[in-house]
């Protein structure tokens, strides 16, 4: 049988298309990443240095602020580095490092707002046990299983991606490494990699959304029940409900562009999945500062020093 030579250098060729234009894309992506990293860095630095703001929410706050704060250093760096010196070129094991942090930060987002509905619930549904259901030690509970389930399912979807062999292309149409981007380039059968794919999709952000979506109906029908009081208790949902809608309106066109291959060019899939991992960590430290009352006020406090 004929030795095939395996690729272990990739080309990162997102927006490839606009050819000369590349480059002006270096200033839209630079902002967005700015206002991330300012954005968040003032937000956990509020949270963090504000004992008045050390409750159960504001710390899954500056949890979000954190992962926010991560998501982009993975990956923008590079991509802003490609649209102006044209360094395109990665490793087959610096793209599975990339793909690893990537999803793995995009999961914990997801799990973070399932901690905070269940933060949402036990204060408006159980609110004479919200500070015990919310101390640490009972919360680990909640905490541990969805831990263990997002690094083992990255970890094993990651690992069989390693270990397929890429003889064709070495050419992703992406800006950075994700999964069935680099998975789509390998020869033979990767079955095992697209029901490991399917199933971590399933596992981890449906799911999520699934019991996220159950416990504000449950939230909403015990407001609804409980009158003007509770009518008041409500509003503190509103803040994540818009950050979830964000969330999953993002999460949502980024899936469907790359199921609907007719009509989208690649530019439009690849602009699409980029918003969907930069817009959030722009959007939900803007959301939570501006709507969150003792975070708000500190934030200002700290900018007119």
């Amino acid at each position: 049988m004929e030795n095939v030579t395996s690729h272990t250098h990739f080309i990162l060729d997102g927006f490839g298309e606009l050819g000369a234009l590349r480059p002006f894309l270096f200033l839209p992506f630079s902002v967005m990443f700015v206002v991330s990293l300012l954005a968040n860095s003032l937000l956990l630095y509020v949270v963090v240095s504000q004992r008045s703001l050390h409750s159960p929410m504001c710390v899954l706050i500056a949890g979000m602020a954190l992962v926010d704060l991560s998501l982009p250093l993975f990956f923008v760096p590079h991509m802003l580095l490609s649209f102006l010196f044209d360094w395109r070129g990665i490793s087959l094991t610096g793209c599975l490092v990339q793909m690893y942090l990537i999803h793995l930060a995009a999961g914990f987002e997801s799990t973070l707002l399932v901690w905070m509905a269940l933060d949402r619930y036990f204060a408006i549904c159980m609110p004479l046990t919200y500070h015990e259901q919310m101390a640490l030690p009972k919360f680990l509970r909640f905490i541990v299983p969805l831990v263990v389930r997002n690094i083992l399912m990255i970890s094993l979807f990651v690992s069989l991606a390693g270990t397929l062999s890429f003889c064709a292309s070495n050419v992703l149409n992406h800006c950075f490494c994700e999964h069935m981007a680099l998975v789509q380039l390998a020869c033979g059968s990767t079955a095992i990699n697209n029901l490991v794919g399917l199933m971590t999709v399933f596992l981890n952000p449906v799911a999520d959304f699934i019991f996220i979506a159950a416990s504000y109906i449950i939230i909403f029908s015990s407001v609804l029940k409980s009158g003007k009081s509770g009518t008041k208790a409500l509003h503190t949902c509103v803040t994540h409900m818009l950050v979830i809608t964000v969330c999953l309106t993002t999460a949502l066109v980024a899936f469907l562009s790359y199921r609907i291959t007719n009509g989208l060019s690649v530019g439009v899939r690849v602009f699409f999945s980029t918003m969907y991992m930069l817009f959030p960590s722009c959007f939900n430290p803007i959301i939570y500062g501006m709507r969150t009352a003792g975070i708000k006020t500190h934030i200002l406090r700290t900018l007119t020093c």
